[in-house]
């Protein structure tokens, strides 16, 4: 097995950053920097499984932090630090970094390199699983986001209860198209409308698959996310189950899916007010919805709000935030509202 250093990558500091040529799984990185050839117990293993993939080209990594716009007085909050090649640019730009590491191997590296340059200080580092992690106040997000946690860690970005200027976040390339399509795109999706409704998604630049260690096997992309000032009125739980409704087939019309057994039965369960089998179109009065009114007049209704408003045809995948919007804002005033599921099951379930 060959381990070459990386000509190309150059270091401020005298931290070493050492590339592993692809059949490198029994190379390890100690404490203080250096990818050796040892046994198991007696180094560190980076875990593809679990989306390990340092990004070491200093080039690349300087213009992450140039592209996030860090002010001197900023709080950034890091996902997944690694040993710390981000982590060192990010505590030289801001006031302050917080790290969130769940492996406690790559907490005692980074917590090692920054003593050693004198920026503990400026480093909090919570080891914990991101996902299950309450985060402190911050100013900016900057990440290199494994692989395998995207998506709901995007969501738990946009719609958690923290404040933030921006996001700017390295992701697989495939998975940032997807939340860059617009309605019509072939890769336009769930995660993106609901993402789009409070937040603005920007492409900043593509990374190779060479830059990393151990290099994954596809190429990554790193996006900004900006949320919205001014963000529309409508509840985010209610929201967030009733896209999950609508894009369970999305290139299905909606005419076409609501008229499926198993979607109108979703549905009528979702709903906590709805029509009983008396009441009017024209009524606008909510009435109580058994659980055990007939689905067929339920599925009827639907239909009825659908194809009065020109929606029977359209398909979820080619419909606008506003048009998503107006489409739930009818069957609330038709009576039918989605039960709001708990927000870190509808966070999570992309």
């Amino acid at each position: 097995m060959m381990i070459q250093k990386s000509s190309s990558i150059k270091s401020r500091s005298s931290w070493c950053l050492l590339v592993l040529r692809r059949n490198s799984s029994h190379s390890q990185i100690r404490s203080n920097g250096q990818v050796v050839e040892k046994k198991q117990h007696d180094g560190l293993y980076l875990q593809k499984s679990k989306g390990q993939h340092l990004l070491t080209n200093t080039r690349v990594l300087d213009s992450i932090v140039r592209s996030s716009h860090v002010r001197p007085t900023d709080t950034v909050l890091e996902i997944g630090p690694g040993t710390g090649n981000l982590t060192m640019k990010l505590l030289q730009a801001a006031n302050h970094v917080v790290a969130v590491e769940l492996d406690k191997r790559m907490v005692d590296i980074l917590r090692t390199r920054v003593s050693g340059h004198g920026f503990l200080h400026k480093l909090t580092i919570i080891q914990k699983d991101v996902l299950k992690t309450d985060f402190p106040e911050f100013d900016l997000v900057v990440a290199n986001i494994p692989y395998n946690i995207s998506s709901p860690l995007v969501a738990k970005l946009v719609y958690g209860s923290n404040s933030f200027r921006s996001a700017t976040l390295l992701l697989q390339k495939e998975f940032s198209r997807r939340l860059l399509a617009n309605p019509g795109d072939s890769d336009f999706n769930r995660l993106a409308m609901n993402v789009r409704l409070l937040a603005d998604v920007k492409f900043v630049m593509d990374v190779s698959k060479r830059e990393f260690v151990p290099p994954p096997k596809v190429d990554s992309s790193v996006v900004m996310i900006t949320p919205k000032e001014v963000k529309p009125d409508v509840n985010v739980q209610e929201w967030l189950s009733f896209t999950r409704a609508c894009f369970g087939n999305k290139n299905k019309t909606l005419g076409s899916m609501f008229r499926q057994k198993k979607k109108v039965m979703e549905l009528l369960s979702l709903s906590q007010v709805g029509i009983t089998r008396n009441a009017s179109f024209d009524q606008g009065e909510n009435q109580v919805l058994c659980l055990d009114t007939d689905a067929s007049v339920f599925k009827e209704r639907v239909i009825e709000i659908l194809k009065s408003n020109g929606f029977e045809d359209k398909r979820p995948s080619k419909l606008s935030h506003s048009e998503l919007l107006h489409l739930l804002s009818l069957f609330n005033q038709a009576g039918i509202f989605f039960h709001s599921l708990p927000l870190d099951l509808l966070l999570h379930d992309y």
